[in-house]
């Protein structure tokens, strides 16, 4: 039902992309769009990976690393994968407090994953490993390039409607040699495509959440741990006032929870993710269904607190 829902809201973007080129330019508006939408998209394709882990001056780590959290969370991670059948995906390592992680790549066989140095402090073995299975669920159902292709089109909609508003600001009278809407429904358009294209963004990013989630606690063998995962980040995101993924909000949907907001309690419009409540709530409906898990799941002790910071079980 998530995938059928995805489709559909990409088909709306793209309807809604035509739509913009053909109110702006008649059929060559949309031949103009369509070619400036398939650069960026083959741009994003090849290079939104690069990127992302550029702006958030991520560090690649293997299972040679001399920190034994680190070392011990690439094995994991390498475990989780080989499990699933998937290739082996890059892994690197943000530092910063806040504990959250990502996924991004074209494919699985071009896939990279990262998380803050704050989840592998704050969160035991098991709940990183739930962490982890949801992004590398992420990478199985090839929500990375979804998400990309998503962010392409909306981003082209709204550099459209920007190029439609000067054209009706500074254009004069000259509906009849281009525009098909009119002067009116030019503006119109400018104004609405952003808005709208930004909606379906975050529906398409709010529906691969829930499938990321039971995918991943499948992965794992452990929703409850997934769940308990969500239920921390959440928390400590609440009291963190300055987050690093402030500098480049664009991205905040590629997060296991976005980092720019919190606390909400139902599916808003205008979230990129869905509540979180809500997501724990589907996790542990799998366990009272009777689901077995495929595989055991590591144990893990106690977080530990030293020197007022909270650490992982084996650092």
């Amino acid at each position: 039902m998530n995938r059928t829902k995805t489709y559909m809201l990409l088909a709306a973007l793209t309807a809604l992309f035509i739509g913009v080129g053909y109110v702006i330019g008649g059929p060559a508006g949309m031949l103009i769009a369509f070619a400036l939408a398939a650069g960026m998209n083959l741009f994003s394709y090849w290079n939104a990976d690069k990127i992302v882990l550029s702006m958030y001056g991520a560090k690649p780590v293997d299972e040679s690393d001399r920190e034994p959290l680190i070392a011990t969370f690439v094995t994991d991670v390498y475990a989780l994968a080989d499990g699933a059948g998937l290739p082996r995906p890059k892994v690197h390592i943000v530092d910063s407090d806040q504990p959250n992680a990502f996924a991004t790549g074209r494919d699985p066989a071009h896939a990279a994953v990262c998380a803050n140095t704050g989840l592998l402090r704050m969160l035991s073995r098991a709940e990183i490993r739930g962490v982890m299975a949801h992004e590398l669920a992420h990478v199985m159902n090839r929500d990375t390039l979804t998400m990309t292709i998503t962010a392409t089109l909306a981003g082209a909609i709204s550099s459209l409607a920007n190029i439609a508003m000067f054209a009706s600001m500074f254009g004069g009278r000259r509906d009849e040699e281009g525009s098909h809407g009119g002067m009116i429904g030019t503006i119109a358009a400018a104004m609405i495509a952003p808005f709208a294209a930004a909606l379906v963004q975050m529906g398409v990013s709010r529906s691969r959440e829930y499938e990321a989630d039971r995918v991943g606690a499948e992965l794992s063998g452990d929703p409850k741990a997934l769940a308990s995962a969500l239920g921390k980040i959440e928390a400590y995101a609440r009291g963190l006032p300055n987050y690093p993924a402030e500098a480049h909000p664009a991205t905040a949907h590629l997060f296991i929870i976005n980092p720019l907001s919190s606390g909400r309690i139902t599916d808003g419009l205008f979230s990129t993710h869905p509540a979180t409540q809500n997501r724990i709530d589907a996790l542990m409906r799998m366990t009272k269904r009777g689901w077995t898990p495929p595989a055991a799941t590591i144990a893990t002790s106690v977080p530990q607190t030293v020197g007022g910071v909270r650490k992982g079980p084996w650092g």
